[in-house]
């Protein structure tokens, strides 16, 4: 249509004089045609058809003039047609790329959905697979609790019973040791007593008046060096020259080093004050 109107725009000088001719022309050329198209074969004998001199009548400026005023509010109005149709398919090509979008945007919400329900699944699932590894770690702790505690009773029971049987085996220990020691004691109290009756036996001088049977006892004193003190005559024998005899025979014994040798407990205990007996047993009837 716009190329029409630029037509009518170029011929606008002569619109009617050249719509003429042109009809003529169409009507001439159907008219040969329509000859050409019957079935005689005689030739027809062309007439010279009569010039026909077109004239161009020129026509009134102000017509001319309301013809392109309404030429361009035509073009106006078919631009504004193109333009509203422009819009509406823009409109129809930005509604279809909303849906489009907006589909688009479902999808991948449905998508992120599906992503996130499957991820709270996993979750569930590895928080279910958590507690239930949470209740057998509390199950095998308290296993482990109840045989430790079980342990712990077997062992204080144990130690108990290992308490009991050592206060058993040191009780029996220590009176076994007690008696060794006080067997050992007594022997080392009638070993140095036996010694100290020997050597005071071996310094004594027998006086003529002694005779079997004679018997004196002595209280000596010693310090744990085996110095003697003193040595008195506690049981007289009856005869003063034995007595005598007897004293001066410690005398000449000490000091009793042998006694240095021994603990100083048992030294207090025996020896610090001995009562000696002197009983010769080489004595004249």
């Amino acid at each position: 249509m716009n190329n029409t109107f630029n037509n009518l725009v170029i011929y606008n000088g002569y619109p009617l004089s050249v719509v003429v001719a042109i009809l003529f022309h169409i009507f001439v050329l159907s008219v040969l045609l329509y000859l050409q198209s019957n079935g005689r074969t005689d030739v027809l004998n062309l007439v010279q058809p009569s010039v026909i001199t077109a004239l161009f009548i020129d026509e009134n400026p102000q017509v001319r003039n309301e013809q392109n005023r309404e030429l361009q509010r035509l073009e106006r109005t078919e631009q504004e047609r193109l333009n509203r149709e422009q819009q509406q398919q823009q409109q129809i090509d930005a509604v279809r790329e909303k849906e489009e979008a907006d589909a688009a945007a479902q999808q991948r919400a449905e998508e992120a959905e599906r992503e996130r329900q499957q991820a709270l699944l996993v979750e569930r699932e590895e928080l279910q697979r958590l507690q239930e590894a949470q209740a057998r770690l509390e199950r095998e702790q308290e296993s482990l609790e109840n045989q430790r505690r079980e342990r712990e009773v077997v062992d204080a029971e144990r130690a108990r019973q290992e308490e009991a049987n050592n206060r058993a085996r040191q009780a029996e220990e220590a009176q076994a040791a007690a008696l060794q020691a006080a067997r050992t004691e007594s022997q080392l109290v009638q070993s140095a007593t036996g010694l100290i009756q020997q050597i005071v036996q071996e310094n004594w001088s027998r006086p003529p008046s002694a005779r079997n049977g004679m018997r004196a006892i002595l209280q000596i004193r010693m310090l744990p060096t085996g110095e003697l003190v003193e040595a008195t005559i506690t049981q007289s024998s009856g005869d003063p020259a034995f007595d005598r005899s007897a004293e001066n025979a410690v005398y000449r014994a000490a000091p009793f080093t042998e006694l240095q040798q021994l603990p100083i407990s048992i030294f207090n205990t025996n020896f610090r004050s001995l009562s000696l007996i002197f009983e010769p047993e080489d004595l004249l009837n």
